[in-house]
């Protein structure tokens, strides 16, 4: 979370991820390549403006950047569409001070969310997570999902903190290298949109001085959010499972996401989220 470098560090991964080959240019003269990936004339060129405008650009130096030119850049760089409007945060970010303004938090749980989450107990494993990942709040499935949530005293559970540091988490997760490159870009996601916020600077600072791996991921600049998909758990009293993941953001509750997990009815999943749920004394719906 450092400004100029965090977009410097960005654009020169984009970079690193393309050849010329894969954006159809041709390269100046016969000079060997001393970079992985585009150059920074390279990149000018597919953006339509100066090699001496890109490379202000990419350190940061170029003020009021209009969204024009950061469109050619992410056509550029092939972009996806969440890595636009990262490089649009970071971006921004650089700007006045004055013309910045906190990004607004949810204080708390509103009760009806609660009761959301109380209402799917039984089949839906559920929790709503902030923008540091911390679990702000759950139904007894959702924990019971994650049984081996650690904490130190007066810490809300958190999601980052249980995938890279918690040796349980490589058990339960059962493609935990896919969860860890998830957790990454969700954070790297959230970085970029606010910069200044102290509780995610002081999380992503824990990590990477007591992950070796989370280090490394933080590295690429990776950023990402999947709002739908399929995750495999194998849980230490219920064996395997396969259940789909809603990822939800709250608009009413600015920085908050809801996060379920369930299985199709009638499935062997199915099941065994209702075994699990019988274990802690929940009743299920038929």
């Amino acid at each position: 979370m450092n400004g100029r470098g965090d977009l410097r560090d960005f654009l020169m991964s984009r970079r690193a991820k393309l050849t010329p080959e894969d954006v159809n240019v041709s390269s100046y003269g016969r000079r060997a390549r001393r970079v992985p990936g585009l150059r920074r004339d390279e990149v000018a060129r597919l953006a339509g403006v100066s090699v001496d405008y890109y490379a202000r650009f990419e350190r940061g130096q170029v003020p009021g950047v209009s969204d024009s030119i950061l469109d050619a850049v992410a056509r550029a760089l092939r972009l996806t569409d969440v890595e636009r409007d990262h490089l649009g945060d970071l971006v921004r970010a650089l700007g006045p001070a004055r013309s910045r303004s906190p990004r607004p938090k949810a204080a708390a749980i509103r009760p009806s969310v609660q009761r959301l989450l109380d209402a799917m107990d039984g089949t839906v494993a559920a929790f709503v997570c902030n923008a540091s990942m911390d679990v702000v709040a759950h139904n007894t499935l959702g924990a019971a999902l994650f049984g081996t949530w650690r904490t130190a005293p007066g810490q809300a559970p958190n999601q980052a903190r249980f995938v890279f540091l918690e040796p349980a988490a490589r058990e339960l997760f059962a493609e935990w290298d896919d969860s860890a490159d998830g957790i990454v870009a969700i954070l790297r996601a959230h970085a970029g949109r606010d910069p200044h916020d102290a509780t995610l600077a002081a999380l992503i600072g824990e990590l990477s001085m007591r992950s070796d791996t989370f280090r490394v991921l933080w590295a690429r600049h990776d950023v990402g959010i999947r709002y739908s998909g399929v995750k495999h758990f194998h849980h230490p009293k219920i064996g395997d499972l396969t259940l789909n993941t809603e990822v939800i953001p709250l608009p009413a509750d600015p920085g908050l996401t809801l996060i379920t997990h369930c299985a199709p009815a009638g499935s062997p999943s199915d099941d065994g989220l209702r075994l699990l749920a019988s274990t802690i004394g929940l009743q299920t719906a038929q």
